[in-house]
């Protein structure tokens, strides 16, 4: 493994790496930023937030640190990525959808467009190396082969340096659109893509050392996104773990986050998700399967948290950590996908012969003590914890906080950090403003207060948060988007078990009409909320029907 990624990176350190300078700044001090995202994991599972998996490199990182309680991603793997690139909403990026179609209006080509810059862009012109290991998922996937349209592949986005894969999902050890620098290479022997992504960023820690400037890497872990693919040494001694159940687990983790203080005393655990059997219905030949599935989907969390882990080490032998500013965050909540291919025998799972997903119910024990998942705007669906580490910058660290915040403050952090400078211009494509806020005054422990209101939109699921108050929309199936608005008091209730639309109207209709005033500037319409498929097989068909809708009751 490490010979072959050595190898990798011996074809990208023959290119040089350029860039321009920030104007009256110097480089020295800035510090190095590693952004690193997790692909598919649940609120609660990581051992700092409730959890039972082996997480101690994360955990640490959040215990000398800073963890937010609050924290948003954007419900689904591109858009979340499309954002926290470019501190826009996804729509403003091009990505209002997925990368696999252009659904015919520029909030939805399916890649970035040229009306954004991403980090990589802003810091690069600002004295910064940039590097990238791992998961871009931020171009079409019609333009994922070697002689197909580049300009959305991360070199074209600003990073110097790049190893990993194109496309949102494939298997661990025969990946897709396996990419080095702009090239597509097959992945070798022995080889398994979360220790790949983690030896890469560590040969490119070691590359920096050799120059005298500041870094910017982006580590985008697979992990555990499925296919559920680890090796037996790692997944079995989760096995007695989990055969307690989800039901088990889901309790225990819940009175884990009370005694942590990750959630209010008051909130209740939402029910188990009423697609989810318990777990005593099950037969005994079920509940091992079940059990197999939930183990390997754990240690593949504890193998990124060892890369992660190695990361770390490098960083503290090049005496690089204390002035590295580590951001740590998921794209989504827990996958509720039912996905299952090749050899469905459960005496496979694992392996490159099987290609299957841990299934719902323990996407639900993932999003513990939240409703719903990966798509949804509701909490389980949009929640990630966010840790932050910068020895040298941190304030008080090894506390938690609760101030909301959002994908875009990313960027906004970076820039303020940095002195960055932020074009309105790049390129000569005019460029959308940043929408977050930067996450400073927070990290020197000076305001925990957000000042301004949050949105999402993703398949017509909506949902809006202004200070305490959450507004939010499960898209119905079927057109015409027939989904009730439900009122939340996250302060009360993040757990969202207490609609209260009916108790206070006027709030409803005030924030319903906020929702459509940002939809109508982003250009979140049409809401489109066909099945995939149907999109796949016409995606610029969006009908006069769906062009017509708009919000309603």
């Amino acid at each position: 493994m490490k010979f072959s990624i050595k190898f990798f990176l011996f074809k990208l350190i023959i290119l040089p790496i350029v860039f321009t300078s920030c104007k009256n700044l110097e480089t020295k001090k800035k510090p190095n930023i590693i952004l690193i995202m997790a692909d598919d994991m649940g609120f609660s599972d990581m051992g700092a937030m409730g959890g039972e998996i082996k997480t101690p490199n994360l955990d640490a990182l959040a215990k000398k640190g800073i963890l937010y309680k609050q924290f948003y991603n954007g419900a689904r793997c591109c858009p979340t990525r499309a954002s926290l690139m470019t501190g826009l909403y996804p729509h403003q990026a091009g990505m209002g959808w997925m990368t696999a179609a252009d659904l015919g209006t520029e909030s939805y080509v399916g890649e970035l467009n040229h009306n954004c810059m991403t980090i990589a862009e802003v810091l690069k012109n600002c004295g910064y190396n940039t590097y990238m290991s791992g998961k871009w998922h931020l171009v079409s996937d019609k333009n994922t082969n070697q002689d197909s349209d580049k300009n959305a592949w991360p070199l074209q986005r600003g990073f110097n340096r790049f190893f990993g894969t194109l496309l949102g999902s494939g298997s661990y050890y025969t990946p897709n659109t396996l990419v080095t620098q702009n090239t597509l290479i097959e992945a070798p022997e022995d080889f398994y893509y979360t220790d790949a992504i983690s030896d890469t960023a560590i040969n490119m820690i070691k590359e920096n050392m050799e120059t005298n400037s500041p870094f910017f890497m982006y580590v985008s872990y697979t992990a555990p996104h499925w296919p559920l693919h680890a090796h037996k040494k790692d997944f079995e001694p989760y096995r007695d773990t989990y055969s307690a159940g989800w039901d088990s687990i889901r309790l225990q983790r819940f009175r884990r986050q009370k005694e942590l203080g990750i959630i209010n005393e008051k909130w209740i655990l939402s029910e188990r998700n009423p697609e989810a059997p318990a777990w005593d219905s099950l037969s005994d030949e079920k509940k091992e399967e079940m059990t197999l599935r939930m183990a390997i989907y754990a240690s593949q969390v504890e193998v990124m948290d060892r890369g992660i882990g190695r990361i770390i080490s490098e960083l503290e032998k090049e005496g690089k950590l204390e002035n590295t500013l580590i951001f740590f965050l998921q794209d989504n909540g827990g996958c509720a996908e039912f996905i299952s291919g090749r050899n469905q025998d459960p005496a496979v799972l694992g392996t490159d012969e099987s290609f299957e997903s841990y299934r719902l119910p323990w996407a639900n024990a993932s999003n513990t003590p939240f409703r719903l998942f990966k798509h949804w705007t509701h909490e389980g669906g949009i929640s990630t914890p966010l840790i932050i580490h910068w020895p040298e910058g941190v304030v008080n660290s090894g506390r938690m906080s609760d101030r909301p915040g959002v994908l875009m403050d990313i960027m906004a952090t970076c820039i303020e950090i940095t002195g960055a400078g932020y074009p309105s211009q790049y390129n000569g494509s005019k460029i959308h403003k940043p929408e977050g806020e930067s996450l400073l005054r927070s990290i020197k422990n000076e305001s925990e207060k957000r000042e301004s209101i949050m949105f999402w939109e993703h398949e017509a699921n909506r949902a809006i948060r202004s200070g305490d108050w959450k507004l939010v929309l499960k898209a119905s199936e079927m057109y015409p988007f027939d989904g009730r608005w439900e009122l939340y008091n996250l302060a009360d209730d993040r757990t969202e078990t207490n609609d209260l639309t009916e108790i206070y109207p006027e709030k409803v209709k005030e924030m319903k009409t906020l929702w459509e005033e940002w939809a109508q500037r982003i250009k979140v319409y049409p809401l489109d909320n066909r099945p995939w498929e149907k999109r796949l097989n016409d995606p610029k068909a969006i009908t006069e029907k769906y062009l017509k809708v708009k919000l309603t009751e």
